[in-house]
Order: C-alpha cells, then sequence, then structure tokens
C-alpha cells in the first residue's frame, strides 16, 4: 500500500464516499476495489490502532442516478444517505457515449450535460456532506482558460460556480493550464501527472524499450506541452525537441486558427525510439503531422503519449499512420471514455490510472501533505533501476 507510513499518522477527516456519475462508473469501480484494498492493509498491518466508524468498507461507492422528463430537462438523487462524509464526485465530461431523448429526438450527453449532472448531484447531497470533492480528470472547459479578446471565460466561471456550491477540492490531471485555479484561490485545486504510469505501461508493453540517451528522446509537439516534455527528459537523463507552429491568423476553423507547417527544432533523432507527449489528442492531426516528420527524419520508433484520447475525427488516420509504419504506439490513460474500437487496436496501450487515483483519495481524505503522492520521481527512478 502507497504512502501507509504516512497514514499511519493521521485520522480521516470523515468516512469516505464516493458518487460516480455514470459517465465514468468503469474506472470509479476499479478504484473504489483499491480504496477497499488500501483500507483493509492498513488494518491487518495496525491491528492496535483503533479505526473510526466507516473506516473500511466492502465499498465506498454510493449509487446515484440522472433522470430526465420527456424535455430533456432532468434532475439528480442521491440514493442513500451522505450526511457527515467525505464525498468524492467523480465524473468523466467527454464521455459521448450516454443518450438522453427530448421531445422524441435522440442527443448524446455533451460536456455541458455532465457539467449539469455534476451539480444537480452536488444538490442533491443538500449541504449534508462534511466536505465535498470533484475529481474531473478532464477539467471542463480546461481550454477555453484565458481572454485574448470579446471572449467567454468558461473554465473559469465553471470552477467558480463549483466553489460556491461547496466544493472544497478540485482534483484534476494535467489540466491544458493549470493556472486556471487562480480563478479560486482559496479553495483546494490539485493537477496530477501521468508520467509515471506512461514509463510503466511503456518497458511492460514494448519490447526493448530504453530509457537512456543513446536510445530514447523526447519530442514536445508544440510550445504548449514544454513543460511535460522537460520534466520527462530530464527525469530520464536524455535530449528533447520540439515542434512549433506556425498558424494562419487571418482564418478561424472549428473555433482555431488552422496550422500551416510544423517546425523542428532539437538535435539528430536518428535511430532513436522518441515519445511525443501532451495532454490529450483531440482530432490528431497535429501528432501526426510530427510523426511523420520524425520518420521522414529517419527516427526509429515514434510513441504518443497522451493523457486524454478523445479522437473526436475518428481512428481512420490513425490506422493509416499505423499501417504506412509513421505511428509505432500510442499511450493514453483510462481517466476519459475511449471508444470501444480503440481499445482493439494493435497500435493501443492504456495507462491505467486507478490505483494513482485510489491514493489520492485516500491520502486526501487524511488530510495530510499531498506532495508525496504528487511526486513520482523515486518511483520513476526504481523503474529505471529495475528495467535496466
Amino acid at each position: 500500500m502507497p504512502n501507509i507510513e504516512l497514514l499511519e499518522k493521521a485520522l480521516p477527516v470523515a468516512p469516505i464516499r464516493i458518487a460516480a456519475l455514470d459517465g465514468c462508473m468503469d474506472i470509479a469501480q476499479e478504484v473504489d476495489k483499491k480504496l477497499v484494498k488500501f483500507r483493509k492493509e492498513m488494518v491487518e498491518r495496525r491491528p492496535d490502532i483503533i479505526t473510526p466508524a466507516g473506516y473500511v468498507e466492502d465499498s465506498f461507492l454510493v449509487e446515484t442516478k440522472i433522470s430526465r422528463y420527456g424535455t430533456g430537462e432532468g434532475k439528480g438523487y442521491i440514493r442513500e444517505s451522505v450526511r457527515g462524509t467525505d464525498l468524492f464526485i467523480m465524473v468523466d465530461v467527454t464521455n459521448l457515449s450516454g443518450t438522453y431523448t427530448v421531445c422524441g429526438h435522440e442527443n448524446h450527453v455533451s460536456p455541458d450535460n455532465h457539467f449539469q449532472d455534476l451539480k444537480r448531484i452536488i444538490s442533491a447531497a443538500t449541504g449534508k456532506a462534511h466536505r465535498v470533492n470533484v475529481i474531473m480528470p478532464f477539467l471542463y472547459e480546461g481550454r477555453q482558460h484565458r481572454r485574448t479578446k470579446r471572449e467567454s471565460m468558461d473554465c473559469a466561471l465553471a470552477l467558480q460556480e463549483l466553489a460556491n456550491m461547496g466544493v472544497s477540492n478540485f482534483i484534476t490531471f494535467d489540466a491544458h493550464d493549470p493556472r486556471v485555479q487562480n480563478a479560486i484561490p482559496l479553495n483546494g485545486f490539485d493537477n496530477f501527472f501521468p508520467t509515471y504510469q506512461f514509463l510503466k505501461a511503456m518497458v511492460k508493453k514494448i519490447p526493448d524499450f530504453k530509457m537512456d540517451n543513446d536510445h530514447l528522446m523526447i519530442i514536445s509537439p508544440d510550445e504548449g506541452a514544454m513543460s511535460r516534455a522537460v520534466y520527462f527528459s530530464n527525469i530520464l537523463g536524455v535530449d528533447m525537441g520540439m515542434f512549433y507552429k506556425r498558424r494562419d491568423y487571418t482564418t478561424v476553423v472549428n473555433g482555431k486558427n488552422p496550422i500551416v507547417a510544423h517546425e523542428f527544432l532539437g538535435d539528430s533523432v536518428e535511430g532513436k525510439d522518441v515519445v511525443v507527449i501532451d495532454d490529450m489528442i483531440s482530432s490528431g492531426g497535429s501528432m501526426l503531422d510530427c510523426a511523420k516528420q520524425l520518420k521522414e527524419r529517419k527516427a526509429n520508433r515514434v510513441f504518443i503519449c497522451c493523457t486524454y484520447g478523445l479522437f473526436t475525427d475518428g481512428l481512420a488516420k490513425f490506422d493509416e499512420y499505423y499501417e504506412k509504419g509513421w505511428v509505432d504506439r500510442i499511450i493514453t490513460t483510462n481517466l476519459n471514455y475511449r471508444i470501444p474500437e480503440l481499445l482493439e487496436r494493435p497500435y493501443y496501450i492504456e495507462a491505467n490510472m486507478s490505483k494513482y487515483l485510489a491514493s489520492i483519495i485516500d491520502i486526501l481524505n487524511h488530510d495530510v501533505s499531498i506532495d508525496k503522492v504528487r511526486n513520482n520521481n523515486d518511483k520513476i527512478m526504481q523503474l529505471m533501476k529495475r528495467f535496466k
């Protein structure tokens, strides 16, 4: 069990309850199993410690439900009491698999619907929970985080609205720009990264994956991903390179300025495996163009690591690039909904985050420093040593 010595010295603030919306029930069930295991291991390790009521349970999940009227309006239910609990509400705003009926027409659940459903569940708790925490891996409207002209500030407004409803802590992963927390400076906002889980997945699933400067290079696909690539390359002790995007700022297509070209800055990638790292794959056009250019520069294998695999334009282009040898593997986490077809692709690798998320919940519930669970340097070093 991770961080067990730290947890032995602290008491939980209240009994844990996890309320998962329909869109993230799969990962919530995995997290619940890990958390149940952690707590049972703790009690077995220290039988002399008096455990508070509700510390060990067969499951920490509470049943929630969103029902809708014929007009598409909805309301939320929590099927059991959450009075006095440390309530963690999990939501995946990217899950488009759910549907509902509006006047006889079928609609897919959108991020806006998920956000409204989250507020409904918070409202259903009626202020009786000891503390409300929101686990939102993909931050709602996280890409609309700053204003450059007369435009909305969606992410800041969403965070402020939830804070005003009584949410104490926000837990997210690889936020597009974590500075959005400045909108709620008096609330907890924790942003975690799946660096260790990426490496663990690659060394287990990719034959002959070598983490040294002679065989590996880290690539940032644009300026925005530089901090991720810098950390990755520094912790592994390998070189890095980057692409920068030349855009046409006179045109707007699908809400953004189209990319004219990707220009590469960095040392030679010839003969090396390269890891292209970013926060998300949306349509994937930029990422695939970078992968192709790296292959043209005689890179050995191209691995794409992204926290969220959205694949908004489908998988056809990725299939094509894999068949042509321009992309070797794509690694994403299980923090968001992934279309079933992706899970069957030979080039796809999942970085499982359920154990890490269960550890985060356990640490927060004990109200101790989150730095040990946030900092994965030691675990990465142990992984490198073990596989070298």
